[in-house]
């Protein structure tokens, strides 16, 4: 086992692992680390915690130190300069005619390199750009291009739900989340209602699917042929969560429709729903990632 801290250097950013060594390390403090990038400064949100080996990325960076107040004053300074920054790089952008958007701008605590964040339709030639930014600068320059649904989670914004978009808020990783996941939890198929500000579809669909895979495995599909204690009879509706469904009992030429209990019933042939082919549901499949 090897024990080790989570630090995240953004809000609901991805939480990453360090050896803590000989520093004692508090939930909720800043410490100062190693990265790829450089020497950056995160916020503990993880401490004590022993994992097995063959589970971390070997080997671990340690941590340095404890954030001080001339560290916190930087990290403070940082934020200054990278609101220059920005108007900065978009002013270049606008010079050199790129069509690209701006997202965000993002300093190392050591101010050893300065990542300029974008989104653009297409490949962007910016070389110009970046030696242009060097020049300005005075040190190594990365442009970075990310996805919508990166750009929702720096940027922020409110859901459909009236509050903060998860993704901003505390979602660290975006899962995959399908057409499948709306249709098998009785949602509309209209794109407005099921998709977030990113425009792909909405990361909580994810949530409550586990729940519902778990409750319509009980289930039989509409159209399914069933025993009740009435009769047989076919199945065309059913309500998920109450786990009941709507029969249409076989009475000659009368129509009965009842409700029943799932597990009052007895399958005698389940059937397998062919896809829709609706309109929304092609325009849904753009939106899922």
């Amino acid at each position: 086992m090897v024990k080790i801290v989570g630090i995240r250097f953004r809000k609901a950013g991805k939480v990453y692992y360090f050896d803590p060594g000989e520093v004692e390390v508090q939930l909720d403090s800043y410490a100062i680390v190693e990265t790829v990038r450089g020497v950056e400064a995160g916020q503990v949100v993880m401490v004590g915690r022993e994992v097995p080996e063959d589970t971390i990325v070997q080997p671990l960076k340690t941590v340095m130190r404890i954030a001080d107040e001339e560290d916190m004053k930087r990290v403070n300074e940082n934020k200054v300069k990278e609101g220059e920054a920005f108007a900065i790089c978009r002013q270049k952008i606008s010079d050199h005619n790129l069509v690209m958007k701006l997202i965000d701008v993002e300093y190392t605590f050591d101010n050893n390199k300065l990542l300029f964040y974008f989104t653009a339709d297409g490949r962007i030639d910016f070389r110009e750009l970046v030696k242009d930014l060097a020049s300005v600068f005075k040190t190594r320059i990365e442009l970075r291009q990310i996805g919508v649904r990166d750009e929702s989670k720096m940027m922020g914004g409110m859901g459909v739900c009236g509050r903060t978009i998860c993704c901003n808020s505390f979602l660290s990783d975006f899962q995959p989340v399908s057409i499948k996941m709306a249709k098998e939890q009785g949602l509309s198929l209209n794109p407005s209602k099921i998709s977030g500000s990113c425009g792909r579809l909405m990361c909580c669909l994810k949530y409550e699917q586990e729940a519902y895979e778990d409750l319509l495995s009980n289930m039989p599909k509409p159209g399914a042929i069933v025993e009740t204690p009435d009769g047989q009879g076919l199945v065309v509706e059913i309500y998920i969560l109450k786990q009941t469904l709507k029969v249409k009992l076989d009475k000659g030429n009368e129509t009965d429709f009842r409700i029943y209990d799932v597990a009052s019933l007895k399958v005698i042939k389940d059937v397998a729903l062919e896809e829709e082919v609706v309109p929304e549901i092609e325009a849904l499949k753009e939106l899922e990632d």
